[in-house]
């Protein structure tokens, strides 16, 4: 494999290294922090480093899927507003989790990632287009206010993050095999927080 492919394949892996990086840094993590390591400028990771979050160990800590909700509800908005650059709230660029257990968490879940990298292809590229990013940021934003009543429902709130960390994979990757698996997840994700809610 040439170094430029083998940099392609490994994006998402570079971009928790950076994250991991922070928490192998910092005894505190903040949300800020986050945003200044991985950019301002790209719409995947802002989608996928917050669920991958999730889904990670790092994610059983209370309230913490409600606060990366919010985050991922906050730049899916600007997102379909069109923005460029991403604006983040001083009250949530300050919120901080512990750097160790960031760390630990996401280098658990690496070998997701690193599998994740080798199984993604640019396919599908219709769905990874400039039009159909607006509607993937509609039902992020669905998906994202649907977590805190499923966040009382152990492991519950993962459904929709799954479906917006399929979202950010195929936007960074350009994979648009993900994506459509992704709204396959987030309709899935709907019916359990239907249920959540009746229940």
């Amino acid at each position: 494999m040439s170094k430029a492919r083998e940099r392609e394949h490994n994006c998402l892996e570079q971009v928790i290294d950076a994250v991991v990086e922070l928490g192998d840094d910092q005894s505190k993590v903040s949300i800020g922090d986050i945003q200044n390591q991985i950019g301002r400028r790209s719409f995947g990771p802002f989608l996928f480093v917050p669920a991958i979050i999730e889904i990670s160990p790092a994610g059983g800590i209370p309230g913490v899927p409600s606060m990366l909700a919010l985050i991922v509800a906050l730049f899916a908005i600007q997102m379909l507003l069109g923005r460029h650059h991403f604006w983040m709230p001083g009250f949530l660029a300050h919120r901080s989790v512990s750097g160790q257990k960031l760390e630990k968490g996401l280098n658990k879940i690496r070998p997701v990632v690193r599998w994740l990298d080798t199984v993604s292809n640019k396919r599908l590229v219709w769905a990874t287009s400039n039009s159909f990013l607006r509607v993937i940021a509609v039902l992020c934003i669905v998906l994202a206010t649907s977590v805190p009543p499923l966040e009382l429902l152990p492991f519950a709130s993962t459904a929709p993050f799954s479906a917006i960390c399929l979202f950010g994979l195929g936007i960074t990757t350009r994979d648009g095999a993900a994506i459509v698996l992704g709204l396959i997840v987030a309709v899935g994700a709907f019916v359990l927080a239907g249920m959540g809610l009746i229940g």
